[in-house]
């Protein structure tokens, strides 16, 4: 397994209710607020060799309250 950070912005007021949900899904290691309230940062282990793009479509994009698109920060040194 790899981790990969995403960086997402949610709609105001919406922070928590993001957070909420994404920590429901089972998916984040940690969970980080960055840049005032509106801003999450996410670390999240994925399989060697799995599609990053499907899994944050999958289990993150979708989750109401995010209003900019996802950034995704992959680290093999790790």
């Amino acid at each position: 397994m790899k981790p990969i950070f995403v960086q997402l912005q949610c709609a105001p007021g919406r922070t928590y209710d993001v957070a909420d949900e994404i920590y429901r899904k089972e998916i984040v290691s940690e969970m980080y607020s960055t840049s005032g309230d509106y801003d999450l940062l996410l670390k999240i282990y994925v399989e060697e060799g799995q599609d990053i793009g499907k899994f944050i479509n999958d289990n993150i994009a979708s989750v109401p309250g995010i209003s900019r698109s996802l950034t995704t920060l992959t680290f093999n040194a790790f």
